[in-house]
């Protein structure tokens, strides 16, 4: 196994295939319960406003929050913004109900982290069936033998704003749910959290199953345990995150989808935030270090000639 430090994980003679997969009740109970009354209560309570209600809720959490607040901000630093944004950005991401800030930046680099050896384990690389994959990602945690340190940087650890999201993740549903509730009562409840829910966490894991097993790849990077591909037709309903191949060739890019006709809702946002002064210090393909072992794979189709490094 090669010893390969990414970002906040230390890899000291680290494993990232010998381990046992494990249930973990929080997060099994979370998803479960989440889904249970999407399911019993979505069509029970279902109005047109409750619908609007679900698809605005959505993009404004997954977009703003996950997409660029979590993803691109907070775990990558592809950008800048003041605090005050980047605090609103995160609690956006929050909102999406996948974990506090501290817990999404862990279940990211752990992951990137195994992906960048030459082998890891099942979980980590999407190999096993459908709906294995499904119970594992929703339900379950991976309990390495001889997993790297995770180091969060001072920034955040000490952060008092992202320790308290971190410790109340799951309870920030409560203002928002009061919030739906006084507004539209139960149908704008039961569509605005726990429809909106899982549906996102459903679809982040779809997104994450597909990618990392088969589709378009304009890049590859040699030596490594997982490649990642691009899924052009859900650019627009995973407002760019479907074009994971591109990230996995420039991790800290802003941009993801950098072909021509890749249609990036979250980079069309930075760009308006720096358009109003609040997003500076945007990384881009061609203003970064290019990974070790990148090499273009496909310059064919709509693609053919392009090179991301010069789209802006």
């Amino acid at each position: 196994m090669r010893s390969i430090s990414t970002g906040r994980m230390i890899d000291n003679c680290s494993d990232s295939v010998k381990g046992s997969v494990v249930w973990m009740p929080t997060k099994s109970i979370w998803i479960t319960t989440m889904t249970v009354v999407a399911v019993v209560g979505g069509p029970l309570t279902f109005s047109w406003s409750a619908v609007s209600v679900f698809v605005l809720s959505t993009a404004i959490t997954i977009c703003l929050g996950h997409s660029v607040g979590m993803h691109r901000l907070l775990i990558h630093r592809s950008f800048c913004a003041p605090v005050w944004l980047e605090y609103l950005l995160v609690y956006l991401g929050t909102l999406v109900g996948m974990a506090g800030p501290h817990g999404m930046i862990y279940a990211h680099d752990i992951r990137d982290w195994a992906q960048r050896q030459r082998d890891c384990h099942d979980l980590y690389a999407h190999r096993r069936s459908f709906f294995v994959d499904a119970f594992w990602q929703m339900h379950c945690a991976v309990a390495l033998d001889e997993p790297p340190r995770f180091v969060l940087e001072a920034r955040a650890r000490r952060d008092r704003f992202y320790r308290l999201l971190e410790a109340t993740w799951m309870a920030q549903q409560i203002p928002l749910g009061l919030l739906l509730f006084t507004l539209g009562g139960l149908p704008w409840l039961v569509w605005g959290i726990a429809m909106r829910i899982s549906v996102s966490l459903t679809g982040h894991w779809l997104v994450g199953h597909f990618a990392h097993r088969n589709g378009h790849q304009g890049w590859s990077v040699d030596d490594v345990a997982v490649q990642g591909y691009n899924l052009p037709r859900f650019g627009l309903v995973t407002f760019g995150e479907s074009f994971h191949g591109n990230h996995h060739a420039f991790p800290e890019s802003a941009r993801l989808g950098i072909e021509p006709g890749q249609l990036d809702l979250g980079w069309h946002f930075i760009r308006l935030l720096a358009g109003l002064g609040l997003a500076s210090a945007i990384k881009l393909p061609h203003t970064i270090v290019p990974r070790d072992g990148l090499r273009r794979v496909d310059i064919s189709g709509d693609a053919a000639g392009a090179h991301p490094a010069g789209q802006h």
